[in-house]
C-alpha cells in the first residue's frame, strides 16, 4: 500500500477546501478522482471527492480511518472501486469481502447512513476480464439488496453499445478513463438514483 501514500495525503487534505460541512462523501477510485466537474455536478448534495488514484476496494479499506479523519457527519455515501482490484488479478469473491469490509467501516463510523454503490464498468482496455467484472457485479448487487440502505447504480448496460461491447466514445484514449460523455452518462444516472432515494427535492435545492 506503499505507493498510495502521496495520493492520500492529498485526499486527507480535500476537506480542507471546502467551505461546508461535506453530505456525500465520494470514494473509490481515479473515475472519481479525474471527474473535474463533480462539484458542480453535485453542489445541492455538499460532495467531497475523497477518490484517490488507483484505489482498489482493498486499498479503500486499508486507508479508511485516515481518510475519513476529517469527515464528521456525512449523510450518504458514493462508492466506486474493484475495477482496479479485478485488473489486479483479485477473484470476484474477494473483492466482494472488501466491500462488504468497506461497508462495516462505513457503518462503524458514520452509522446506517445511505451506500451507494456505481457498478463496476465495462471498458476497452479490461474487456479481458469482463467475465470477472460482471460476475463482480452481481455478487454486489446481491449483496446490496439485503440490505434497505445500500443501493446499486448500475451504469454497466449504458456503457455498452447493441452488440454487449464499450462504447468507445465514453472512454479516453487509454480505453479505461472516462470521457466527458462518460461523464455525463454517470451524472445522469447517479443523480436518478440518488434522487430515487433522497428525494429529488434534495437534489434540487440550492446549498
Amino acid at each position: 500500500m506503499v505507493w498510495y501514500e502521496e495520493e492520500v495525503q492529498r485526499v486527507e487534505k480535500e476537506r480542507s477546501t471546502l467551505n461546508y460541512e461535506p453530505e456525500t462523501v465520494f470514494y473509490g477510485s481515479s473515475s472519481f478522482t479525474l471527474w473535474t466537474s463533480l462539484y458542480d455536478d453535485f453542489a445541492e448534495i455538499r460532495p467531497i471527492n475523497l477518490g484517490f488514484g488507483g484505489s482498489t476496494l482493498a486499498a479503500c479499506v486499508w486507508f479508511f480511518e485516515r481518510i475519513m479523519a476529517s469527515v464528521t457527519a456525512p449523510r450518504r455515501f458514493v462508492i466506486y472501486a474493484g475495477d482496479n482490484d479485478l485488473g489486479d488479478g483479485r477473484h470476484p469473491m474477494e473483492v466482494l469481502l472488501f466491500y462488504r469490509q468497506l461497508i462495516g467501516l462505513i457503518r462503524g463510523r458514520f452509522g446506517d447512513i445511505p451506500c451507494f454503490f456505481v457498478s463496476i464498468k465495462p471498458s476497452l482496455q479490461r474487456w479481458e476480464i469482463i467475465g470477472s467484472i460482471r460476475t463482480t457485479n452481481e455478487l454486489i448487487h446481491e449483496e446490496t439488496e439485503k440490505d434497505p440502505n445500500q443501493h446499486y447504480i448500475d451504469v454497466f448496460p449504458l456503457m455498452v453499445n447493441y452488440q454487449g461491447y464499450p462504447r468507445k466514445s465514453l472512454f479516453e484514449e487509454d480505453g479505461l478513463h472516462l470521457s466527458t460523455d462518460g461523464y455525463a452518462i454517470w451524472k445522469k444516472t447517479i443523480r436518478e438514483n440518488l434522487s430515487a432515494v433522497i428525494g429529488a427535492e434534495a437534489l434540487q435545492k440550492t446549498p
